[in-house]
């Protein structure tokens, strides 16, 4: 089975944009030297996800494509991302093939740890339900979706929430050592210490 990263690239980062105007979008940020949306998709692939599914958008969508050069990354656009976060989960599970198994990961965590996302493949490929990743009993990312919860998913509007389709599946959790499943991106401030210098 092969093991495909779905990575949700699509929002305005318009929290970001507002505190540092002057700097780069949110997910071309440096962190560490590396653009954050990178960082991401390394983590990814770096547990033994075989490709990913970037959901983009049409504007972010060359600065994305040169973040992630010579990765095995296809993006995908998001037409209308203000129908919300959903309908670019749906167009990112879309992408894969029917038998591989989804691994979803907001753009925006960078602090994911390969070994959490192996961790959370492994239960996945064992249980054959949906297995998130928690730190501290607390439920984070990333999300791998069972084949009933893609169903799902692909049969929901696209202004459905994922929060809420989760609760009809069955579903464990792995609890991890990593805070970064819980530690999103919103502003410059969140990653100060990473390398990242903003105005």
């Amino acid at each position: 089975m092969s093991t495909v990263g779905v990575v949700l690239a699509a929002g305005q980062g318009s929290r970001f944009a507002v505190a540092a105007p002057d700097a780069l979008p949110k997910l071309l940020a440096l962190v560490d030297g590396v653009p954050l949306v990178r960082r991401t998709v390394t983590s990814l692939l770096d547990a033994g996800v075989h490709r990913c599914v970037v959901v983009v958008t049409a504007e972010n969508q060359a600065g994305i494509d040169a973040a992630l050069a010579e990765l095995p990354v296809h993006s995908v656009v998001n037409p209308d991302p203000a129908r919300g976060m959903f309908s670019s989960v749906q167009l990112g599970v879309a992408a894969a093939a029917d038998g591989d198994l989804c691994v979803l990961l907001p753009g925006d965590m960078p602090f994911v740890k390969p070994s959490t996302v192996a961790a959370v493949i492994a239960e996945a490929s064992r249980t054959g339900v949906t297995v998130s990743a928690s730190h501290g009993g607390v439920r984070g990312h990333p999300l791998a979706l069972s084949t009933r919860l893609r169903t799902r998913v692909l049969s929901a509007p696209p202004t459905a929430v994922l929060r809420e389709e989760l609760a009809h599946e069955a579903s464990l959790c792995v609890d991890v050592d990593d805070p970064g499943v819980r530690r999103d991106v919103d502003r410059p401030s969140d990653l100060v210490g990473r390398g990242a210098v903003y105005p």
